[in-house]
This record gives structure tokens, C-alpha cells and sequence, in this order.
């Protein structure tokens, strides 16, 4: 894994780079919540290819347990992928209410991330 360092407003914005899962359980995100935090990011980019698909099975509450703690530490998050495959209606709400309340935005693009993410 490595980082792309962005920098909005003033604000660095990190994003996970990288071919491999980084987020396989809820202890693996919030490890990279606590790594990034640490160094001083408050917003961060991942790739849904790099987190496991149990993540969008909202059922086993890890989606909700990892997103929760980004809430608490106020670290924006950005998930770029085509989340038009995700067609449950559960997961549709889900990334609706998430990009209307801004802490969690589900994007397509890189470009899309890094817009949402300077807003305030």
C-alpha cells in the first residue's frame, strides 16, 4: 500500500493506492483510520476494490462499525467505484443517505472524491 498526498484548502487528503484488499475486517479499517489520523490526515480516499465485499453486505454491521469511527474521529471519507453494480435497495439507501450527509461520500471518480472532500 502506498499514499497519494492531495492537498484541498489547506488540508491534505490521502489516498490509498494500492492492488490489494487494505480493508479485509473492521480492525483493518479502523487500523488505517488510526494509521492516517496519526499522520495527520482528516480525509481520505479509498478505492472499493481495496476493501472486501463483506463491507457492502450491511447486514454484518462492518460497513456501520468502520464508518462510525470516522464519524467520532470527524475524518471525511471518500469510496470511489461504480456503485451502480450494488442494486439491493438496502445498499442504495445506504450510499444515498451516506453522500446526503457529506462525512461519507460514495463517488465514481478520483475527481469526484477530491470535489467532495473540499466541501466543508
Amino acid at each position: 500500500m502506498k499514499l497519494e498526498t492531495h492537498h484541498i484548502n489547506d488540508t491534505k487528503v490521502a489516498e490509498v493506492i494500492s492492488e490489494n484488499p487494505v480493508i479485509s475486517s473492521t480492525e483493518d479499517g479502523l487500523d488505517l483510520l488510526g494509521n492516517l489520523y496519526y499522520q495527520g490526515f482528516d480525509k481520505i480516499i479509498i478505492h472499493a476494490k481495496n476493501v472486501t465485499p463483506a463491507f457492502f453486505d450491511l447486514k454484518n454491521g462492518m460497513a456501520g462499525e468502520i464508518l462510525q469511527k470516522f464519524s467520532n474521529y470527524r475524518v471525511r471519507l471518500a469510496i470511489v467505484d461504480n456503485f451502480s453494480k450494488y442494486s439491493g435497495k438496502r445498499v442504495s439507501e445506504f450510499i444515498s443517505e451516506s453522500n446526503r450527509n457529506r462525512q461519507v461520500n460514495f463517488v465514481a471518480t478520483q475527481a469526484e472524491a477530491l470535489n467532495a472532500l473540499a466541501g466543508k
